[in-house]
């Protein structure tokens, strides 16, 4: 991996990028309590062969990027009744620290790619700093109301479990979460699996920011009136296997982002198996011609 970082006061981001710096960006934002290295290496190394410009990057309080351990997480009363008394920051100041983050790379506009709290960030990204997105593309997210895209109940012992420190206990522990929210419709490495898991836990684990990522979510409500201010043409894609965020969620999205089309999968849960990849990065070329001006560069040869 080749991190590297960008200050922005109070935060420090860890990001990583693929391709040329003189094509189209691509900005892609993880979702709760999960690294960059979630947007695989080959993820990316696809798109900046497509032509892209790809920036992968850890948010606030997640793996290399800052974390704010001076902020008291919200305790589980507060996560179970929706309603952190005094979270330290919620999801607009995520979306700043994006646009933050293009700054510092000297980047007027990106294509946006966001997978579950990232695609929440991605959508307020888009509704309150237009000018910096071209287009938009949240997968498997939803619009912030409690009424769609909630997770089934027997997943929430799953949500509001410390994970477990030493290692392979972690590892074990990713394995079991992933047979509960992930592809049922696709094979899974699990291989694969447990080294995505080891190097999260080499990079570091912080339980108390995923709590205090969950509060931001819960603390920025419901978002539909933003979806609705949105411009940039707009892909949503989810997994019809989806049972943490269920396909009410993204159906919602695209119900409520003007002009936007909708993409569901069969056989997706809440994850990017590989099997999809060529299917999503379809999508994000396709969605990413509908803005002006921003057509990639012919693929590079293989």
């Amino acid at each position: 991996m080749d991190e590297r970082f960008c200050d922005l006061g109070d935060v420090t981001l860890c990001y990583e990028t693929f391709g040329d710096a003189d094509n189209p960006a691509v900005l892609l934002i993880m979702g709760l309590g999960t690294q960059m290295i979630a947007w695989h290496e080959d993820f990316c190394g696809q798109l900046a062969d497509r032509g892209f410009h790809v920036i992968r990057f850890d948010n606030r309080d997640v793996g290399h990027s800052t974390s704010l351990d001076h902020a008291k997480p919200p305790t589980r009363g507060e996560i179970i009744r929706r309603r952190p008394k005094a979270p330290a920051y919620d999801l607009s100041d995520m979306a700043a620290d994006a646009v933050g983050l293009l700054h510092h790379l000297e980047i007027d506009a990106a294509h946006v790619v966001g997978a579950s709290m990232g695609g929440m960030i991605a959508q307020i990204l888009a509704s309150e700093h237009p000018g910096r997105v071209l287009s938009l593309v949240s997968i498997m997210s939803n619009t912030g109301s409690m009424w769609n895209g909630q997770p089934a109940l027997r997943l929430y012992p799953f949500l509001l479990r410390p994970p477990p420190r030493e290692r392979e206990q972690y590892l074990d522990a990713m394995v079991l979460l992933f047979n509960a929210i992930g592809s049922s419709g696709f094979e899974r490495d699990e291989q694969e699996l447990r080294e995505l898991a080891g190097l999260m836990h080499d990079r570091g684990i912080n339980h108390h920011g995923t709590e205090r990522q969950l509060a931001a979510i819960l603390s920025s409500g419901d978002r539909k009136d933003a979806l609705k201010r949105i411009k940039a043409p707009t892909l949503v894609i989810h997994g019809r296997s989806d049972r943490l965020v269920r396909h009410s969620g993204g159906r919602a999205t695209a119900k409520a982002v003007p002009g936007a089309r909708l993409e569901l999968i069969e056989g997706m849960g809440h994850d990017l198996p590989r099997q999809v990849w060529d299917r999503i990065i379809d999508g994000i070329m396709e969605n990413a011609a509908r803005a002006e001006h921003t057509m990639p560069a012919a693929p590079a040869a293989r």
